[in-house]
């Protein structure tokens, strides 16, 4: 892992069954930018599309939004999302972390951001963020399998 010090490129994810949102961003800055929406069909992403981004953008990381309900139930997406991870893990060695990512559809549809580069985007750019201030879930990072 990275030291604390080096930049650290991120790249977020915003599962879902018909859209995946992807942002990237940085450690130092601290900052997330909203890239695009990968289609995806019953939760079976464009792989091509994700292998394109990380090509060009190089992340060292990966988060994936993972919904939590105050009240521990398990949300009806979480083996879903896990899969995904396990997969972005598998293609392309990097380690998955995971971020409570509860309201970030809602957050995003306020964002005047999800008008051009679409509300999954601007929804992967939030959880981003709330990575960058939180850090992540109390849940075991997905390693390279």
């Amino acid at each position: 892992m990275p030291y604390a010090t080096d930049v650290v490129t991120v790249m977020a994810f915003d599962y879902g069954r018909k859209r995946i949102g992807v942002a990237i961003g940085q450690t130092v800055s601290r900052t997330a930018t909203a890239l695009k929406i990968v289609s995806a069909d019953s939760g079976n992403p464009r792989w091509q599309e994700i292998t394109h981004l990380v090509e060009e953008w190089r992340p060292d990381l990966f988060v994936v939004g993972f919904p939590t309900y105050r009240d521990s139930e398990t949300h009806m997406l979480s083996a879903e999302i896990e899969q995904f991870s396990r997969r972005l893990s598998g293609r392309y060695r990097r380690l998955v972390d995971f971020v409570d990512e509860r309201l970030s559809s809602f957050e995003a549809s306020d964002d005047p951001m999800s008008a051009t580069k679409g509300l999954d985007a601007v929804a992967a750019r939030l959880i981003l963020m709330t990575w960058f201030e939180h850090g992540a879930l109390h849940k075991e990072p997905i390693e390279n399998q």
